[in-house]
C-alpha cells in the first residue's frame, strides 16, 4: 500500500529548536526539581553522567535516522533492523512514555500557576493540540517563541544565582552511589528529546547530514544549560517537590513566565512526536489505518487528536511524580531496543553497546513498583498486536 508522505521542512534551525524545545522544559523545570527533592546533591553528579548516557543513545538514534529517514523513530527502526515485536514493543513503550511525559508537563503548567484545578493541563494540552493541527512550520514557529522565552528565563536564573543572590552549589560529594545512579536513572529522560528529531525524520531535510549534527547540538546545550542551573545554586521546582527554591508569580515573574512556556513547549513537541508514531502504527497496520490518514497542511489530523485524548486521559491522575518515573523506565527500555537496532546492522559499533549496557543497568534503579507497572501494559500492548492484526 502507498502512503501519504509527510512534507520534509525542518532544516538544521528547526530540528535544533524541536529537540531543544522538548529538552530543557521539564528537564530544567520538573526533573531537575523533582531529583533534588529525592537525591540532594547527587543530582550535581547525575546531570553529566545522565548527559554521557544520552550521548551514547543520541548518536545511536542519529545513525538510525540517517538510514531511516521515516517517521516513527525507533518503532520503524526495530521493524527494520531486528523484527516486528522488537519495532512493535518500541512503538508502544514510546507511546506510554512520551504519554506519560506530556502528562507531566501539562501538569506542570498547574503548578506553576500555583493551582490544582485539573481544567488547566486539560486546557494547555488543547492549546498546543491546535497548534500542532496548524503545520510544521506554525508548528516551529511557536517552538522557537517558546524556546525563547525557556532559555531567557533559565540564564536570568542561573545569572542570579552566580552574582550572589541564590544558595552556592555544594560540589562536595557525600551521597552513596545508589543515589547518584538513580538519579541518573530518573534525569536520563530529561535529555531524551532529541529523539523527537529522529522521530520527524521523514519531515527534515537532508536527513543524513542534519539529524546527526542537530542531537549533538542539542545534547550539548541541554546539558550546558542544566549544569548552569545546578551550579547556579537552586532547582527549578515548586516547595511542593521538597527542592532548594521557593518560586511564585511574585518573586521572579521572568522565571515563572518561562517555566510555564517550557512546559508548553514540551507539551508540543510530545504531542507532535506521538502523532508520528501513531501514524508509522498505522502504516503498517499494527494499529488502525484512519490514524496513518493525512488532513490539510500535510498532518495526520487523528493521530494528533488521538494523542491529545490520551494525554488528557493520563493528567486526571495528577501525579507528577509518579507521572515521571513511569516515563524514565520505559525510556530506557525504548532506548535499549534503539542500540539493539543499530546492532543489528552494524555489530561492531561501540557506542550502541555502551547503550544498551547503560541502558539496562540505570533500569535496575527505577522503583519495582514502576517495573511492575510497566510490565504489565507491556503485556498489554502485545496482546493487543496478536489480536488485532489476526482479526482486522
Amino acid at each position: 500500500m502507498i502512503h501519504q508522505q509527510l512534507n520534509r521542512e525542518l532544516g538544521l534551525g528547526g530540528a535544533i529548536v524541536t529537540g531543544l524545545g522538548s529538552i530543557v522544559g521539564t528537564g530544567a523545570f520538573v526533573a531537575i526539581g523533582l531529583a533534588s527533592g529525592m537525591w540532594g546533591d547527587a543530582v550535581l553528579w547525575a546531570i553529566p553522567a545522565a548527559a554521557v548516557v544520552a550521548v551514547f543513545n543520541g548518536l545511536s538514534s542519529a545513525y538510525l535516522a540517517g538510514r531511516y529517514p521515516v517517521a516513527g523513530g525507533t518503532y520503524e527502526y526495530g521493524h527494520q533492523a531486528l523484527n516486528q515485536w522488537f519495532g512493535f514493543t518500541a512503538g508502544w513503550l514510546f507511546l506510554m512514555a512520551k504519554t506519560a511525559s506530556a502528562a507531566s508537563a501539562a501538569l506542570g503548567v498547574a503548578l506553576y500557576l500555583g493551582t490544582d484545578n485539573l481544567l488547566v493541563p486539560i486546557g494547555a494540552t488543547v492549546l498546543v493540540t491546535a497548534l500542532v493541527l496548524a503545520g510544521i512550520r506554525r508548528t516551529t514557529l511557536a517552538n522557537t517563541v517558546l524556546l525563547t522565552l525557556t532559555i531567557a528565563a533559565i540564564l536570568w536564573f542561573a545569572r542570579d544565582g552566580v552574582q550572589g543572590d541564590g544558595v552556592a552549589a555544594d560540589l562536595s560529594f557525600d551521597s552513596p552511589a545508589t543515589a547518584v545512579l538513580g538519579a541518573t536513572a530518573f534525569l536520563f529522560v530529561a535529555y531524551t528529546g532529541y529523539g523527537r528529531i529522529a522521530t520527524l525524520g521523514e519531515e527534515v531535510k537532508e536527513p543524513a547530514r542534519i539529524i546527526p549534527r542537530a542531537v549533538i547540538i542539542t545534547l550539548a546545550a541541554s546539558a550546558l544549560l542544566y549544569m548552569a542551573i545546578e551550579i547556579g545554586g537552586r532547582a527549578l521546582g515548586g516547595p511542593r517537590w521538597g527542592t532548594r527554591l521557593e518560586l511564585g508569580l511574585g518573586d521572579m515573574p521572568l522565571v515563572t513566565v518561562g517555566a510555564i512556556a517550557a512546559m508548553l513547549g514540551v507539551l508540543l513537541n510530545l504531542i507532535l512526536g506521538l502523532s508520528r508514531v501513531w501514524l508509522a502504527m498505522g502504516r503498517r497496520g499494527e494499529m488502525p489505518t484512519v490514524l496513518a490518514r493525512l488532513g490539510r497542511r500535510s498532518q495526520p489530523t487523528i493521530a494528533i487528536v488521538v494523542s491529545a485524548a490520551f494525554v488528557t486521559a493520563l493528567t486526571l491522575i495528577g501525579d507528577i511524580g509518579l507521572a515521571w518515573s513511569f516515563s524514565a523506565m520505559t525510556v530506557l527500555l525504548y532506548y535499549g531496543i534503539t542500540n539493539l537496532s543499530v546492532l543489528g546492522l552494524e555489530r561492531r559499533r561501540a557506542t550502541a553497546w555502551l547503550g544498551v549496557a547503560s541502558c539496562v543497568f540505570l533500569s535496575l534503579f527505577v522503583p519495582i513498583g514502576v517495573w511492575l507497572a510497566g510490565a504489565s501494559l507491556i503485556v498489554v500492548g502485545l496482546v493487543w498486536k496478536t489480536a488485532y492484526t489476526r482479526f482486522s
